[in-house]
């Protein structure tokens, strides 16, 4: 299957990330270098835990932490799907 956004994936799905896209713009790159700083790399596991009523925010399982992510954010996650 190929990678989709892990903003895409629906409570209960777990993946692999593949990459984490570049930013468009320079106002993005804070989040990306954050989103790597707390594990979302290619290799390593995800799991969707949650998502509140209106589809915001996600809550996403990452190694041992859980962290809640903006859909927006979340796009930015690419996963193969397991």
């Amino acid at each position: 299957m190929p990678p989709v956004p892990l903003s895409s994936l629906r409570p209960g799905i777990a993946g692999i990330v593949t990459a984490v896209l570049r930013p468009a713009t320079a106002q993005d790159e804070p989040l990306v270098r954050r989103l790597a700083e707390i594990g979302f790399v290619p290799g390593e596991a995800v799991r969707v835990m949650a998502r509140a009523p209106g589809a915001e925010p996600i809550a996403v399982r990452v190694g041992r932490s859980t962290f809640a992510l903006r859909r927006f954010e979340a796009a930015f996650v690419q996963v193969e799907p397991r």
